[in-house]
């Protein structure tokens, strides 16, 4: 049998990859069945970065911190995974708390601004809703 001998070497680039490829991968070194240097050798990935690349894109995990360590789940690496969910924790609720002071700020500047569009053009922007039930739904109830 006869093998080929110009076999020519195709490099490629994070953009060559499927999404779902690129999720595959990243879910099973979440789960553990892989390592980041196995993922490059079971999917014929060329470059360590790009499996680097995927997992800071779509993983849920902070992998920055982290160098490759093997398979199997010691105390010391449950202990660096814990801390990296726990940093990971403290900047989403740092971005949450962030994001609600925000959205406070705004309703502050809507409000002015609301305020000074009443004002100055004379005109009702707001509703204002009563507490005391409309005369539609007054005859709705006497009915019945």
């Amino acid at each position: 049998m006869e093998t080929p001998t110009n076999i020519s070497y195709i490099k490629r680039t994070p953009k060559d990859y499927s999404l779902s490829f690129k999720l595959q991968v990243v879910e099973e070194i979440e789960s553990g069945q892989l390592d980041r240097l196995h993922a490059d050798f079971k999917y014929g990935v060329q470059a360590r970065s790009t499996i680097t690349a995927m997992l800071r894109k779509y993983s849920a995990f902070v992998w920055e911190n982290l160098s490759i360590v093997s398979m199997f789940n010691t105390s010391e690496q449950k202990s660096i995974e814990l801390e990296a969910k726990v940093k990971l924790l403290e900047k989403q609720k740092a971005r949450a708390a962030y994001l609600t002071e925000r959205a406070d700020k705004k309703v502050i500047v809507f409000d002015m601004l609301f305020d000074l569009a009443e004002k100055e053009y004379d005109i009702e922007i707001r509703k204002n809703y009563k507490p005391e039930l409309s005369k539609t739904s007054k005859k709705n109830i006497k009915k019945q």
